[in-house]
């Protein structure tokens, strides 16, 4: 049933942005006076699930019915010599319908070729309705108009999601504990607890971004905080490639602060306790929940002492560690305990401008992204699929 649902949601996202896609070219259509000869959501080959359309002023309908040519052989089917209720002697009006085939929809319109198009239609004269007999600069339009009215549903998508929940985000300035990096981060030259200030002087605003930008810009250095130092990272761009296989590369750092406990915990009657923060294991000075996972890790199957801070106090309290490494407590992963969130509520009328913000926002990373596929020296074009 889940994967049902899932597949019911694929398809009803893909008609909203074929609708819009094929909106744009038809209303451009309309506008410069140009035949639009079917708008169908959904392919119909054979038969339609329903087709509608206007004639002597009036709609009409039909329901699950076949597709009749518009040609015999070679030759145009002469209109005026079809039943007078066939809707073939109406060519001038347009017809709309859904197709029962789920993968996309069309816009077919005369003179123009594409693969909604009948190929006989283009050995006839040009009319002045048709596509291929209007101005350059309308045709620019008319074929334009679908990438325009994706990214106006892309605002007006961002601007409904803006309006209702607000945009909520960590600064990365606001990351006090800095990153957790992974082995990839490590080699090239970051530790854990970095707080990373700009990639070639321009910082980052939102943390959750650091690695995306730093593959976008193709970032040569990094300064990054350490200690009380500021330092200078060198980035080879041959590590490019390798990026963008390998997610997680600046994981938030934050206090390994005890949440729960797991169900049957080997530790629930250690001495431990919600709202313990682990300080250090054996004696070796820790905090983040990153590094004690790592250094229990190496314990297996025996006991640790940890240093655990409660109330301002410092105790040690002997703890086991299972098979996989696991003390068996949950973290407390409530991040508005440790940082501070910044969250931007919108109106109706702040919302629009700020979709359309993020909306221009992703089509600029998209042209670096491309940028990044074209480049010899970071050979990201090996790694298409993480674009």
């Amino acid at each position: 049933m889940v994967v049902l649902i899932k597949i019911v949601q694929v398809i009803f996202a893909l008609s909203i942005l074929v609708l819009a896609h094929e909106l744009g070219h038809f209303l451009f259509a309309k506008l410069f006076k140009t035949r639009v000869n079917k708008f169908y959501l959904f392919f119909n080959p054979y038969f339609s699930i329903m087709r509608a359309k206007k004639i002597d002023g009036k709609w009409r309908f039909k329901f699950f019915s076949r597709n009749l040519p518009t040609y015999e052989g070679n030759n145009k089917i002469d209109v005026n010599t079809l039943p007078e209720d066939d809707w073939r002697r109406h060519p001038e009006n347009t017809e709309y319908g859904i197709g029962w085939l789920p993968l996309g929809g069309y816009c077919a319109i005369a003179g123009m070729i594409d693969e909604s198009m009948d190929k006989e239609a283009m050995k006839l004269p040009p009319q002045p309705y048709e596509f291929r007999t209007k101005p350059a600069w309308q045709r620019f339009f008319i074929m334009f108009g679908g990438v325009l009215f994706n990214f106006i549903l892309a605002v007006l998508l961002y601007g409904a999601i803006m309006n209702v929940w607000g945009d909520e985000y960590l600064r990365n300035e606001d990351a006090i504990y800095g990153i957790a990096v992974n082995d990839l981060s490590y080699e090239i030259g970051f530790r854990n607890g970095d707080r990373i200030l700009d990639f070639d002087g321009v910082p980052t605003e939102n943390f959750a971004m650091l690695q995306v930008d730093m593959v976008r810009s193709q970032a040569e250095k990094a300064r990054v905080l350490r200690g009380e130092d500021t330092l200078t990272i060198s980035i080879d761009p041959q590590y490019i490639a390798a990026i963008l296989n390998t997610p997680g590369m600046f994981d938030l750092a934050f206090p390994f602060v005890v949440g729960g406990f797991a169900e049957g915990s080997i530790n629930a009657d250690s001495g431990l306790e919600i709202g313990d923060e682990i300080k250090g294991i054996d004696s070796i000075s820790m905090f983040l929940a990153q590094e004690i996972r790592k250094e229990l890790a190496n314990h297996k199957e025996s006991s640790v002492s940890a240093t655990v801070s409660r109330n301002g106090d410092l105790i040690d309290i002997p703890l086991q560690v299972d098979s996989a490494g696991m003390i068996q407590v949950m973290l407390d992963t409530d991040l508005t305990k440790f940082f501070t969130i910044t969250i931007h509520d919108y109106n109706f009328l702040t919302a629009i401008p700020a979709g359309c913000k993020r909306a221009w926002n992703n089509v600029r990373n998209y042209v670096q992204e491309l940028g990044l596929l074209i480049s010899p020296k970071t050979k990201a074009y090996k790694s298409v699929g993480s674009l």
